[in-house]
């Protein structure tokens, strides 16, 4: 694979006061060839996390943000709830004329510095609009996931709902201060909402250096399993990776095919890719330097 870069597409904060900073995790839902729902995350003046919600339109093959709904499609929830200091989407699924938007709720912690679960909102005009399924988590931390979960993917294949997601496996004392490490598990469901964990590990840890893999993106290409996802020991970097099944992957990161730069907002880290076909044909979305901070690029990529 190579993806051709073609600059960012979102890159201004503070247009509203949700919106200070940040447009992260990029989720886009096509409802044309054409145009898409572009979801991110921003924070606001208190470091809090919101979904957001853009349109982009192909014109003449370009894309571009024509319009930035003035409210959050989501923001956080209620004192004292598992998302009350942040709900980022990571995942919107179509399933016929409803959305299932599955995002990554968060607070601070004490001892460490957060702790996340993944909640769900449901849409019943196509997109427009969400409410959420509940003030709890869908997915939260038990005896699989001890320590949190976030960054869901979910597909829909017949009866059966699959989710990869990340699960992190504990904390440890880096230069006294909390460090997570994480990786990719999955899950399966009948109904989107309630989920059965068994623990199995799609995506581990290639190294002890490595610690962090997070935000899967899956699509399915005729029999083959293609994921994308953020990687990282030193700084976040997108990988590849391949499966028959779903279940058991095989990591190409070599093989991804984008890197960092060399334009500067770009040019210290990539992550968090989220993949999709268009009129222009298969693009990714992706952050930046700092999270997300740098804002929103898009690739396309080559053809062969």
């Amino acid at each position: 694979m190579k993806w051709i870069k073609r600059g960012r597409i979102l890159a201004e904060a503070g247009r509203h006061p949700w919106q200070v900073s940040h447009a992260a995790v990029p989720i886009a839902d096509p409802l044309d060839d054409h145009t898409w729902r572009l979801f991110f995350s921003a924070r606001d003046a208190a470091n809090r996390s919101h979904t957001g919600c853009a349109l982009v339109a192909l014109e003449r093959g370009v894309p571009r943000v024509s319009s930035i709904a003035p409210q959050p499609v989501l923001s956080p929830g209620r004192l004292g709830a598992f998302d009350d200091d942040g709900a980022m989407a990571s995942w919107v699924t179509a399933y016929g004329a409803r959305r299932f938007l599955y995002y990554i709720g968060w607070n601070r912690g004490v001892t460490v510095p957060f702790r996340n679960a993944i909640g769900l909102a449901v849409s019943d005009d196509g997109g427009r609009s969400f409410a959420r399924y509940s003030d709890g988590p869908i997915l939260d931390r038990d005896t699989t996931d001890p320590f949190f979960t976030a960054s869901a993917c979910v597909l829909i294949e017949g009866p059966l709902w699959r989710m990869w997601y990340l699960s992190c496996v504990g904390w440890e004392l880096q230069e006294a201060k909390p460090q997570h490490l994480y990786h990719i598990k999955y899950a399966e469901s009948r109904d989107g909402i309630h989920w059965e964990r068994t623990g199995v590990v799609a995506l581990g840890f290639r190294s002890a250096a490595e610690y962090a893999i997070s935000r899967p993106c899956v699509l399915k290409d005729g029999d083959l399993y293609r994921m994308w996802y953020s990687y990282r020991g030193r700084a976040y970097r997108i990988g590849y990776a391949e499966s028959a099944d779903g279940i058991s992957w095989r990591r190409l990161d070599e093989a991804a095919g984008i890197e960092p730069g060399p334009e500067a907002w770009d040019s210290e880290m990539i992550e968090y890719p989220f993949v999709f076909d268009t009129a222009i044909g298969r693009c990714m979305l992706y952050n930046g330097n700092d999270y997300g901070r740098t804002g929103i690029g898009l690739a396309v990529l080559e053809r062969t």
